[in-house]
């Protein structure tokens, strides 16, 4: 049994996107069920409703600097995926719709403004905190 142990290999959060989805926009954002919920590694729990899930996207998208997908589009019968890598506050950070965020010191921070952003609303609870 061989074991990869090249140390050289460029993390997949680090690798630049497709250029031919530069201009892309997850059109999926404005055209959510009302009973749409939004989970993943960055939260604790669930928050259901278009309104709160479309809030919460567009905040962390707000987040990102340098945003390049290097995958969009159907997945399967009724899927859909987005890859993609960007930076919050200078640190790389990639993500497989549904939310698969690496590396998770970048994770944390976006957690953590997140939940600063939204504290004290409904949806801040699921969110880090300073100090977490």
């Amino acid at each position: 049994m061989s074991t990869n142990t090249n140390t050289n290999a460029e993390a997949t959060y680090l690798a630049s996107g497709d250029p031919a989805l530069s201009e892309y926009f997850p059109a999926w954002v404005n055209n959510l069920a009302d009973d749409v919920t939004i989970e993943g590694s960055a939260m604790n729990g669930a928050v259901q409703g278009a309104d709160a899930v479309r809030s919460i996207v567009k905040y962390i998208r707000s987040l990102y600097e340098d945003q390049e997908f290097k995958f969009a589009g159907p997945y399967g019968e009724n899927g859909f995926l987005e890859d993609y890598t960007a930076r919050v506050n200078g640190e790389p950070i990639g993500n497989v719709v549904l939310a698969n965020y690496r590396p998770r010191s970048t994770l944390l921070l976006l957690s953590r403004l997140i939940g600063e952003h939204f504290a004290g609303t409904p949806y801040g609870e699921h969110f880090a905190h300073s100090g977490d």
